[in-house]
This record gives C-alpha cells, sequence and structure tokens, in this order.
C-alpha cells in the first residue's frame, strides 16, 4: 500500500511538474511573439512616415534623386520581407539610407528650418529609438526561450511540444564595429 501511495506522488509531482514547464514554454512562446508585434508596430510607423519625410526634402533637395529612390526602394522590400533576418537585413539598411538623408538635409539650410521637416524628424528619431528597445526587447526575450529549449529537463518537453528555436533579430555588421568621437 505504502508503494502505491509512493508511487502516486511521484507521478503527481511529475505530472505537475510537466504542466508547470508545458505553462511556461506557451508563455514564452507568447511573450517572443508579442515581441516582434511590438517591432512590427514601430516597423509600420517608420514605414508611414518615411514617404512623408521624402516628400519633404524633395521639395528643397532636387538634385539627391538617388538617396530618395534607395530609400523609396529599401522601404518596399522591407515591407515584404517574411523572415526576422530578412526584415532586419533591410531594416538595418533602411537606418543607413536615413543617415543618408538627413546628411543631404544638412547641405540645405532652409529646408533644416523646415517646420514640418523637424516635426518628422523628431518623430523618425522617437521611432528609431522604440524600434531600437523593441529589438532589444525582442531579442531577450528570444533568449530566453531558446535557453528554456536547451535545458534539461526542460528540453524533454520542448521536444515532446517540437518546439525550435527563434531567430534573433539582427544587427547590421558596421553597427558591430568600434565608433571613432573626433573632435
Amino acid at each position: 500500500m505504502l508503494g502505491w501511495i509512493i508511487l502516486i506522488i511521484i507521478l503527481v509531482v511529475i505530472g505537475g511538474w510537466f504542466v508547470i514547464t508545458y505553462n511556461s514554454f506557451i508563455t514564452m512562446r507568447h511573450r517572443v511573439k508579442n515581441g516582434w508585434a511590438q517591432i512590427d508596430v514601430q516597423l509600420k510607423r517608420r514605414y508611414d512616415l518615411i514617404p512623408n519625410l521624402v516628400e519633404t526634402v524633395k521639395g528643397y533637395a532636387k538634385y539627391e534623386r538617388e538617396v530618395f529612390e534607395k530609400i523609396t526602394e529599401l522601404r518596399t522590400r522591407a515591407m515584404g520581407a517574411s523572415s526576422v533576418k530578412e526584415i532586419g537585413d533591410a531594416n538595418n539598411q533602411i537606418s543607413q539610407a536615413l543617415k543618408s538623408l538627413f546628411a543631404v538635409a544638412e547641405n540645405y539650410p532652409e529646408l533644416k528650418a523646415n517646420e514640418n521637416f523637424l516635426k518628422l524628424q523628431e518623430e523618425l528619431t522617437s521611432t528609431e529609438n522604440k524600434i531600437a528597445f523593441s529589438r532589444q526587447f525582442y531579442n531577450d526575450v528570444v533568449m530566453n526561450y531558446n535557453a528554456a529549449q536547451e535545458r534539461i529537463p526542460a528540453r524533454i518537453v520542448a521536444n515532446l511540444m517540437n518546439l525550435k528555436p527563434e531567430e534573433y533579430y539582427p544587427i547590421e555588421e558596421a553597427e558591430r564595429g568600434t565608433v571613432r568621437v573626433q573632435f
């Protein structure tokens, strides 16, 4: 009789552990999806701001056609991307192109003083900061999710659930280098 009680207790403990582990994976999976959704919201906001910014700058900088075409093409490519890597790579290129656009604006003092341009620039800067924060949050929850899948004994539950590691949001190679400060 005592043997049966011990066996039942062991089965209840194992079953409880399985349920808790299963539920934690579900929670982590939803955090990953939420993290991606937050990035998506900010990227949509960025995509909506870019045409307004380009049109504002176009009015002043008629000779910078190449920069405008590149930003427009990158925006279209990013909006059509499907994987985390494709989206990340396309948006890293947009960030670089926007830096070029703002550099072009430096050559046009009347544009730099334009209220609409300044507002759009501020909105875009704010959005870029939110994208960076969202990327960091996403990569943090992906790290927790992927690490949990590899830990023993939770790995057993992850394998039973057929869970696969999620991709990290990539950072552009140029951003990994040393920052050079000159005075």
